[in-house]
């Protein structure tokens, strides 16, 4: 016999609140797959895609951030239900606090902060990130700072376009960008 969802999740709680917990974490069911959304007193820490491995990505977490990684619906469900009305077409607000923790570049870092201006139904191009993070030739470095963006949707790394046309790469697919920037109104249906 296993111990019930609730019964954990208490203990989680239980351990959130008496500071004995590093990161949270929980699954999240969205139309472009199942995301895994782990946060931090500090804020959200990651946004992963399914297929990245889950099992690598907590180890991920534990390695960089602490190892009391701990499993909870309640102390996730902030951003559980902001995605829920996001991916439903609401206007959600998405602009929790990130935790940069796992982001070690300060360019990266820079470039991720003036991607999180870029509004719901906006697009940018490589070129343009990179002149608003103050370096107005590092086109191809802002698009390795999208590439390693660790929170994904929380940071919009899909609304960063290249100058030369179409929708360029994205960590969760191209597929999944046109569905997002499409959701959002930045590309025709």
């Amino acid at each position: 016999m296993s111990p019930s969802t609730e019964f954990l999740d208490r203990l989680a709680s239980a351990a959130v609140a008496e500071g004995l917990t590093d990161v949270t974490y929980e699954f999240v069911s969205t139309p472009i797959g199942e995301l895994l959304v782990a946060t931090t007193e500090q804020g959200v820490c990651r946004v992963a895609f399914q297929q990245e491995d889950p099992s690598g990505v907590l180890e991920e977490l534990a390695w960089n951030i602490g190892g009391r990684v701990v499993r909870s619906a309640s102390e996730t469900q902030q951003i559980r239900d902001a995605l829920a009305a996001y991916f439903e077409g609401d206007p959600a607000d998405l602009s929790f606090p990130v935790d940069f923790s796992l982001m070690h570049s300060s360019f990266r870092r820079t470039v991720l902060e003036q991607l999180r201006n870029v509004g719901r139904g906006h697009v940018v191009t490589y070129g343009e990130l990179a002149r608003r993070a103050g370096s107005p030739r590092a086109a191809r470095a802002v698009g390795t700072a999208c590439a390693t963006n660790p929170v994904p949707l929380i940071v919009p790394c899909h609304r960063v376009l290249p100058s030369s046309g179409g929708v360029g790469n994205y960590g969760g697919g191209p597929e999944r960008k046109v569905f997002l920037l499409e959701l959002e109104g930045a590309l025709g249906a």
